[in-house]
């Protein structure tokens, strides 16, 4: 039998299969697992998105392909127009500055494979969400990583990128609010991010899955804010987040129109674009009313606000994140002879509960473990009880 290609045995092991392996065990002893790993909302998408996509879905004519020539595709690029422009005060042009996309996942990986040669260099925040560095190594190209800790507020230091890879850096990643870590960033920084990528001639790739999700009056940037962003970025939305809509695959990219023209042609060897009900679908969540979103946030913020007390009371100081729906928690003192694995797989054997380890967004994430508040939050209480018996069994 051949063997897969070379480049795909680059790839760091994926630790969130061994996790799943861990969860069925548990479950086959018995356990009620209360899982926090993986970033899944858990409420449902808004009645008035569900009813549009029924309503479109009932015509045989959105059956078909969906090609970018089609008007509805038309009429999503200039909602997510008017959307950019209401949220950010940023203009796009709807034919060239949008890209839907069949979620943000799957334009990240593909503008890799649009643009990444064998020779070249992405650089990659350390930790960061894994499909930055893993589209990166199946395109074929190479990553460099940008150390993210707590002494430089989770933003790269720009600065100390070795001139010696900048002239071979093609692409630049950056993502906030940040997943996994849940630092925000200030303009300021994102100014200097454009300066950065100007200079250097790299492209700009901004992951901004999360601008609706903050907290305590902080107002998530767009890059493209930034004058003369547009000159060397592309940003990345996604719907999965503030509307609930996580499996119905629908995203954008919006920036630099040749970047964009790039990627569009990538996917165009790759699928038929978006089913056309979600695209109504997406319009509709898109231009409808957005008390929804609001209704979204505030719950995340009361899930966080429980938790993050929970943890303390138990003796487990968290940071308290002004973005995202997760938290980014060392592993405590108790068990810091662990790696974030093992103190991983001993919360499931154990209690039955599933937190993401640091290592999965990277080799910077060791020692650290993320919560996704994706549970209510009698069930987040019930984790803190249960991780309070393993945490008393070393005290």
């Amino acid at each position: 039998m051949q063997e897969e290609a070379k480049r795909m045995k680059k790839l760091p092991l994926y630790l969130f299969t061994i996790i799943d392996d861990l969860k069925r065990e548990a479950r086959d002893r018995g356990l009620d697992i209360i899982d926090l790993g993986m970033g899944n909302p858990d409420q449902p998408t808004p009645e008035h998105i569900i009813k549009e996509l029924c309503k479109r879905a009932w015509k045989t004519e959105n059956h078909r392909y969906s090609r970018s020539i089609d008007s509805i595709e038309g009429k999503l690029r200039e909602s997510i127009a008017k959307w950019y422009k209401k949220k950010f005060n940023v203009r796009l042009d709807p034919e060239a500055e949008v890209l839907p996309l069949i979620g943000s996942k799957e334009g990240i990986a593909h503008i890799s494979l649009a643009f990444m040669n064998s020779d070249e260099i992405a650089l990659v925040p350390d930790p960061s969400y894994p499909v930055h560095f893993n589209g990166v190594l199946i395109a074929g190209g190479k990553v460099h990583d940008l150390p993210m800790n707590e002494e430089n507020n989770f933003m790269p230091d720009l600065d100390a990128v070795p001139k010696k890879v900048l002239k071979k850096t093609k692409m630049m990643f950056l993502s906030y609010p940040n997943n996994p870590t849940a630092a925000v960033a200030t303009k300021a920084y994102f100014k200097k991010a454009v300066s950065f990528a100007k200079k250097n001639k790299i492209i700009l790739v901004h992951d901004l899955a999360y601008s609706d999700t903050v907290y305590d009056g902080y107002r998530a940037p767009s890059m493209l804010e930034v004058p003369g962003a547009k000159e060397v970025c592309v940003e990345f939305h996604t719907l999965s987040k503030s509307y609930n809509m996580a499996g119905w695959r629908i995203g954008f990219a919006v920036g630099n129109a040749r970047i964009l023209k790039a990627l569009a042609k990538t996917k165009g060897y790759m699928d038929f674009g978006l089913f056309k009900p979600i695209q109504y679908a997406a319009i509709k969540a898109l231009t409808g009313p957005q008390g929804c979103v609001r209704k979204q946030v505030a719950l995340y913020k009361r899930r966080r606000d429980v938790m993050v007390r929970a943890l303390a009371d138990i003796g487990w100081d968290v940071p308290k994140p002004k973005g995202t729906f997760y938290l980014w928690a060392k592993v405590p003192q108790e068990y810091s002879s662990l790696t974030s694995m093992e103190f991983v797989s001993l919360l499931i054997r154990e209690v039955g509960i599933v937190v993401a380890p640091g290592t999965g967004f990277g080799e910077g994430g060791e020692g650290y473990v993320r919560f996704a508040l994706v549970e209510d939050e009698k069930r987040l209480l019930e984790a803190a009880r249960r991780i309070k018996k393993v945490l008393d069994k070393n005290r």
